[in-house]
């Protein structure tokens, strides 16, 4: 690991609370990453605050829950933020009368969406939303094109053009069907979840907290750094996910971190709340 600037060292001594993406970052598809739980433990023995934020809308939040469970790590469901919410609440404010929506999406998500008041109905809807879909099918993907094409809102859960995944394949993912359905109908989508700043403000309303004591460790720059860019506060990104170090070199703006993964850190965050890194820093 490079060392650290001065301006990163002053920096990472003030974060509150830490934005963890999921998938890239904690484990690549089922896989956890090894330094996953020891940095977990770092926050705790630091009396740090985390939340997780996943753009990943093929799960609910409870499905989410259950797979962190299984891979051992302990989180309630206040400490687990997805686009969906925010979605919802963009329909509530945009498209009030929209009640019955054509969603593409799992069926774990036509469920969350349903507990929430809306109906499934991709014969008569009002609005069509498009989540990370791994049940696609050719006609639900057609039936979507006629019913954005006649001009009803269309929206995205998340921007993701693919998901991270240990498997040997590639996932495709929300943004990826929305660019085959804005070539199929000249229309783009109203983009939810990252890289806006929407769950972010969520976070800092949670736990009382000013949008610069959060800071943000995710995989991909379109996403999980922009919104932390938008939204003008401290971003890590890792590289044990999707981008590569090639391409973080080149990003524009740059991150204010770039590490390999959750392992380099942790050691990073250690070292800067070490009793010299304090006097070093004036704490």
């Amino acid at each position: 690991m490079r060392s650290l600037s001065d301006r990163s060292l002053r920096q990472l001594t003030q974060i509150r609370h830490w934005g963890l993406d999921l998938d890239g970052t904690i484990y690549k598809g089922d896989q956890l990453f090894a330094t996953s739980l020891p940095f977990l433990r770092c926050l705790r023995d630091l009396d740090m605050g985390y939340t997780f934020l996943t753009n990943n809308t093929s799960r609910s939040r409870k499905d989410h829950l259950a797979k962190i469970h299984h891979l051992g790590i302990s989180v309630n469901e206040s400490e687990i933020i997805t686009p969906a919410d925010a979605t919802m609440a963009w329909l509530k404010q945009n498209a009030s009368e929209a009640r019955s929506l054509a969603l593409l999406g799992t069926p774990s998500l036509c469920r969350e969406f349903e507990e929430a008041g809306w109906r499934i109905d991709r014969d008569n809807p009002h609005a069509v939303v498009i989540g990370f879909d791994m049940t696609l099918t050719y006609e639900r993907l057609c039936r979507a094109a006629y019913w954005i094409e006649s001009g009803l809102p269309f929206v995205a859960t998340h921007p993701d053009f693919i998901c991270p995944t240990n498997q040997p394949t590639t996932l495709i993912d929300c943004g990826a069907i929305c660019a085959c359905l804005t070539a199929a109908t000249g229309r783009h989508p109203v983009v939810i979840g990252k890289p806006q700043p929407t769950m972010l403000r969520e976070i800092a309303s949670r736990h009382q907290l000013r949008l610069e004591d959060i800071a943000i460790v995710g995989d991909r720059l379109y996403t999980d750094i922009a919104m932390a860019q938008n939204a003008g506060i401290f971003s890590v990104l890792v590289l044990s996910g999707e981008t590569t170090a090639e391409q973080a070199q080149k990003a524009v703006p740059p991150p204010d971190l770039i590490l390999a993964d959750l392992g380099e850190l942790e050691t990073a965050i250690r070292a800067t709340h070490s009793p010299s890194a304090r006097i070093q820093t004036g704490e």
